[in-house]
């Protein structure tokens, strides 16, 4: 009699999850099902929960699957230099780690804070630093949309909203990027990020203004410095690279796929369409961590201990075949992608809000000011960066006539 061993546990790194990562995924569900045993960089273990009904299970009830971090059952064996810590950190002070009613708490001080945002200073803010990053391009009949101007734009916005003056937000863009993709530079990025949000905060004591870090200051739950600049390190960061990546896979997939063709027109009903079919089959936020079981459970077949980390597969959930049967395609406005999370710890709506018109407004202010744009390599060329948790473009060479900068002059 012959025994057939388990497959073994799928390391969440590697070129697949740049080249391929539908098909990956689409693997990993068939050798190990809904519920997947991964490792992380050093071996560490984790849980991918690539099931959408499980994936919504695990969303749903925060205290069986908790967000607080200390349950974690392989603290042990993390160094101090791990490069994954800003992304699963411990004893960190912010609404992602924080459970009950503080957490609830938090929410609401920060969707109060982001929901004051004026929808049209929002849109003026996204239009100005638009065109000015198209200025700097425009007139040499060539860019890299990425580099030039997708990774640029969302947090020039929310550096203006959140109370940074703009010569700030060059650095952060650096600090967030490095942060963001774990790897050697991650923790010097946090770094970084977390000293500019302190300036600010100070600067907001003396000098307060209609910004959202003066509105955080001003709530009065009773919410330390420390909590303030924690959430809105989480916030920024949350809101910047995904929304430049929901911008670089939607302008890919606008230039590549015939049905977007009359968006590069001047139309505009197909940049929603464009930007919400990313969402399910291209999503930016690809697998997020995390959530520990706070006691044993079961999940997916699979048995789940105590301390156990089960990372987010939101790409994954999207396409996953028990809900998506016969390949049927879910765009068009159905909005019950996993692609902002799922349960009271899901992206807020004020800021799910801000992303759109951030990424809708880039876009369409890139299709107004070069309206003849085509990529100026075969699609097959077009790669996206290395990483399994943001899925966004490594660049995206376009070509354009020429057109004049617009300077100072009101759009």
């Amino acid at each position: 009699m012959t025994s057939t061993a388990a497959p073994a546990p799928v390391p969440l790194s590697g070129p697949r999850f740049q080249t391929e990562p539908a098909e990956l995924y689409r693997e990993i569900r068939r050798d190990h099902g809904s519920v997947a045993p991964v490792l992380l960089d050093g071996d560490v273990p984790a849980w991918l929960v690539l099931g959408y009904r499980e994936l919504h299970q695990v969303t749903g009830d925060p205290e069986l699957f908790s967000r607080d971090s200390e349950l974690w059952n392989q603290w042990e064996r993390i160094p101090a230099d791990w490069p994954l810590l800003p992304m699963i950190g411990r004893k960190q002070p912010s609404i992602l780690y924080t459970i009950g009613e503080r957490h609830r708490q938090r929410a609401a001080m920060i969707s109060g804070a982001l929901g004051a945002v004026d929808p049209a200073e929002l849109r003026a803010h996204a239009e100005r630093f638009a065109d000015e990053l198209i200025d700097t391009f425009c007139d040499k009949g060539t860019s890299d949309l990425i580099a030039d101007y997708a990774t640029l734009l969302p947090v020039r916005v929310l550096a203006r909203l959140y109370g940074f003056a703009d010569e700030d937000g060059p650095g952060l863009v650096t600090a967030l990027n490095d942060m963001i993709d774990g790897r050697e530079r991650a923790l010097a990025g946090q770094q970084h990020l977390l000293r500019s949000m302190q300036r600010l905060l100070v600067t907001k004591h003396t000098a307060p203004g209609p910004d959202v870090a003066s509105r955080m200051l001003a709530d009065p739950s009773g919410f330390t410095d420390e909590e303030i600049v924690q959430d809105l390190m989480v916030m920024m960061a949350a809101g910047h690279q995904p929304t430049a990546d929901w911008i670089g896979n939607s302008l890919r997939l606008m230039l590549t796929d015939s049905r977007f063709a009359a968006s590069l027109f001047g139309g505009r009903h197909s940049v929603a369409e464009a930007m919400n079919e990313v969402l399910w089959e291209d999503t930016p936020t690809q697998n997020v961590a995390g959530r520990w079981a706070a006691r044993d459970t079961r999940l997916g077949d699979r048995q789940i201990k105590a301390g156990d980390l089960l990372l987010l597969g939101l790409a994954a959930a999207n396409s996953d075949p028990q809900v998506r049967t016969d390949g049927a395609s879910f765009t068009g406005g159905n909005n019950a992608f996993f692609s902002f999370g799922h349960g009271e710890h899901r992206c807020p709506f004020p800021a799910q809000e801000i992303a759109e018109v951030i990424a809708r407004t880039g876009i369409e202010v890139v299709l107004d000011r070069v309206p003849d744009i085509d990529l100026a390599v075969p699609a097959s060329a077009v790669t996206s960066r290395p990483s399994p948790w943001l899925r966004g473009l490594a660049e995206l060479p376009v070509r354009f006539t020429p057109t004049p900068a617009l300077g100072d002059t009101p759009r």
